[in-house]
């Protein structure tokens, strides 16, 4: 990966040097542009966000640069089966967008811990406020620099302090001054950048092999089904269908990071048309992610490590003078992520520790001074945290970390779905969930992982499935617990919050019902081969 250094000419530096300034000069103009009104906030964009916005801001936090490596060595090894991770979750981003997203808004409120927090007391928000900084602070900050850090390292060949260091400080800026508002301004820039550059080496490579046709001649025809039979060992069909949808409800539907853009909605419309529109960008994973990753099985057979598949494909295809256009696609993806996970970091420290409980009185002033001091920690702990995962050797710790946290989401999703639709969840189910149920659900992580690790021991179920039985043994626990309980601590609906939530207009159910036929149209086309 080193050489894309050795090929920089003067005009990659331009180009790298031309982006940084337009990308300073748009969050600038988000920061500081406008006269702030004195109720202005950093969090929610003062409710400003149009449904652009929110579908980039939402696809530039998602899209981070191990999504860029991972899907193009997975393509590389077996072809588009990975395209379900991002093709699946239209429906549970439809649930976000037509059932979570009418309730959060109705409620008005900041973070999820505070949405939880309405219903079950100061307890469960206490204990969903942390819950949620520590899994922003390891899930999306420290693993999200990690991977920036480790790639840019590669390239560029510097130390990972320095490059760890530059990355967050830059990302935190943006944060530290403008808040969402910046990010989400950035974001639209950014992620339109990264369609471009790559669409172009999708392009070029195809042009390279002889067109679609040829590639699929010479590809394996079973790498273009989207459903693979019960006996393939890295995604069967049954894994797919059971075990993502536990992550994806966690993810899209109560991660603070996903749901803040929608929560910075003008109205419930944009919000909506917003989560439409990060569906219908998703439909770009398979030409933009994972059809370089085939391209390169056909162009480059043989690789050694399947994850060199897209730096391969940059360093050989991309002409001098456009290798700078893959660094600032690198950088974008990484200030996207970390710049959304920050100003999420400091919304739930500063709205629901805070003010909750450390100074209800606070000033807006105030609130801002505690988020932006909320930003300066995180950069600097996460910078720690990364340095030390870097210093443990011998371990794939990126990989095995992502495989951790797949088990933090079972708990979030009981939660969630029992909180929004059963009336009769009570506060102890849910406080269980939360705390007991996490403990449980990480123990089985851990020792899947380390203690009885799945490649020595060969009972263990399929990962995926086994978020699934973690799941399904929560919710059912869940219930009895709610269902046992003789004196039971249930919510009362709140008759102002019902009151405001609206229904969909008729715009968002078409954009919805046309996603949702192109879907079943994908699945239908990428199978039987």
């Amino acid at each position: 990966m080193g050489n894309i250094v050795e090929r920089l000419t003067s005009l990659d530096y331009f180009i790298v040097i031309a982006y940084l300034i337009i990308l300073i000069i748009i969050g600038y103009r988000a920061s500081f542009s406008k006269k702030k009104n004195d109720d202005e906030t950093l969090f929610l964009a003062n409710k400003s966000l149009n449904w652009s916005s929110i579908g980039f801001n939402m696809w530039g936090t998602n899209v981070g640069p191990s999504m860029l490596l991972a899907f193009a060595s997975i393509g590389y090894s077996t072809g588009i089966v990975a395209v379900n991770f991002d093709w699946y979750a239209f429906i549970f981003l439809f649930l976000l967008a037509i059932v979570f997203a009418p309730k959060y808004l109705a409620a008005k409120v900041s973070t999820m811990p505070e949405f939880m927090g309405n219903r079950y007391g100061d307890s469960t928000q206490n204990i969903l406020a942390w819950y949620a900084l520590v899994k922003i602070l390891i899930s999306w900050l420290s693993l999200g620099l990690f991977a920036g850090g480790f790639l840019v390292r590669q390239i560029l060949g510097i130390p990972m302090w320095q490059s760890v260091t530059v990355l967050v400080a830059f990302a935190g800026l943006f944060t530290f001054f403008g808040g969402l508002k910046a990010i989400a301004k950035v974001n639209v820039f950014q992620m339109i950048l990264l369609i471009a550059v790559s669409l172009s080496l999708m392009l070029l490579g195809l042009n390279k092999v002889g067109g679609i046709s040829a590639l699929y001649a010479k590809t394996p025809h079973h790498f273009w089904n989207l459903i693979q039979p019960v006996s393939d060992p890295k995604y069967p069909w049954y894994a797919i269908l059971l075990g993502y949808p536990v992550a994806a409800v966690a993810f899209f539907c109560t991660d603070q990071s996903m749901v803040q853009s929608v929560l910075g909605a003008k109205n419930l419309k944009q919000g909506q048309l917003g989560v439409s529109f990060i569906g219908w960008l998703k439909i770009l994973s398979l030409p933009l992610f994972i059809g370089t990753g085939i391209l390169c099985y056909v162009l480059f057979p043989g690789l050694k490590d399947p994850n060199e598949a897209y730096m391969t494909m940059v360093t050989n295809l991309f002409p001098p003078g456009m290798n700078g256009l893959v660094i600032v696609v690198l950088i974008a993806v990484l200030v996207g992520t970390i710049g959304s996970s920050l100003n999420s970091l400091s919304t739930v420290f500063t709205m629901d520790i805070y003010v909750k409980k450390i100074n209800p009185q606070a000033s807006n002033k105030q609130i801002i001074r505690i988020g932006r001091w909320a930003v300066v920690a995180g950069c600097i702990f996460a910078v720690i945290v990364v340095l030390a995962i870097d210093n443990i050797k011998g371990l794939n710790l990126f990989d095995v970390f992502q495989s951790v946290l797949g088990f933090i989401a079972p708990p979030l999703s009981v939660v969630f779905l029992l909180t929004v639709f059963w009336k009769r969840t009570t506060r102890k189910a849910v406080n269980f969930t939360l705390s007991i149920g996490s403990i449980l659900s990480l123990g089985v992580g851990v020792t899947y992982l380390w203690i009885l690790p799945s490649d020595k021991y060969t009972f263990w179920p399929h990962y995926l499935m086994l978020s699934f039985f973690i799941f399904a043994g929560l919710m059912i626990i869940a219930i009895l617990i709610s269902l046992l309980d003789r004196s039971p601590s249930i919510y009362t609906v709140n008759e102002e919050h019902q009151a405001n939530i609206e229904k969909p207009a008729k715009s968002v159910w078409i954009s919805w019902i046309a996603l949702a036929i192109i879907m079943v149209t994908l699945y239908i086309f990428f199978n039987g081969h």
